[in-house]
């Protein structure tokens, strides 16, 4: 008699704890998201060490298409070329993913939130990398290929520039930017940035802002109250952006926690708003 192998586990909600991936650690795949806004390299990290059997996953290649002027520095990539990639790495359709970073989970939160958006079964690992208490595993990772299904973007999850400008204008929705207080008041600004500050009328929510001092994510109360004083209520209409709409996700996923996971994304964030000068910037640290 021919027994059925198990289904993947469906984890318990956007964010498991490292007993979760030991328990079902032979049914998932590990993906390593690291990237560094410092330049510094994320492969080369995850050859240095990582968790083991964990495949990398490139934030701008994999979780992107290439830059552009419209589409800011990571636009979503094709669903076709996200499906083959993804398939390349050994996640296919049934795939259950929990994916890390080693920065709570900044960058990491891209794939999970694109993942879960489409109908995948995917986690963030809580505390990332520093909260894996087992050993590494050093060097490439070759997974065996699986087949995965392209699956469109949801629409009604995704904003554009102009549907940010209008929603703020008309006043029906609450914008949020994920980046840190100082990318928001203008005070930092990137070299790849055309200008600094915020989408006037957006709200400053920092994504560090989602974690506790131990790096992990807060309570689920915690959240709801943190965003109930940036205005976001049930039923509210909430669009995230970030530099270029990867930290966003990190948001995203806490919104999730806190009840509201119809928070939507807007993909080309302040590096597509910024670079097209016929769009109005604001400065200082409340919106105006």
């Amino acid at each position: 008699m021919t027994v059925s192998p198990a289904p993947p586990p469906a984890p318990p909600s956007a964010v498991v704890d490292a007993g979760w991936v030991r328990e079902h650690r032979g049914r998932i795949v590990l993906a390593d998201v690291r990237w560094y806004l410092d330049g510094r390299d994320g492969r080369e990290a995850h050859l240095a060490g990582h968790l083991p059997g964990a495949v990398w996953v490139d934030v701008d290649t994999v979780l992107s298409a290439p830059p552009s002027e419209s589409g800011g520095r990571h636009p979503l990539p094709d669903e076709r070329e996200f499906a083959r990639a993804l398939g390349a790495l050994g996640i296919g359709d049934d795939t259950t993913v929990v994916a890390y970073d080693d920065n709570g989970g900044a960058y990491a939160a891209r794939l999970v939130w694109l993942l879960r958006r489409t109908g995948g079964r995917a986690a963030l690992l809580d505390g990332g990398l520093q909260a894996w208490d087992g050993d590494l595993e050093t060097g490439p990772v070759a997974p065996a290929p699986a087949s995965r299904t392209p699956v469109a973007w949801p629409k009604e999850l995704l904003r554009s520039a102009d549907e940010v400008e209008a929603a703020l204008a008309a006043g029906t929705a609450v914008v949020l930017d994920a980046r840190a207080p100082d990318r928001y008041s203008g005070a930092t600004v990137l070299p790849s940035d055309v200008r600094s500050g915020h989408v006037p009328g957006a709200r400053s929510a920092p994504w560090a802002a989602n974690l506790t001092d131990e790096g992990r994510f807060a309570p689920a109360a915690r959240l709801a109250a943190h965003y109930a004083a940036l205005g976001v209520t049930p039923g509210t209409d909430v669009v995230v952006y970030c530099g270029s709409g990867v930290t966003a996700c990190h948001d995203l996923l806490a919104l999730e926690l806190a009840g509201v996971p119809t928070a939507a994304l807007y993909p080309g964030s302040w590096s597509a708003w910024s670079a097209d000068t016929s769009r109005a910037v604001a400065t200082g640290e409340e919106p105006r």
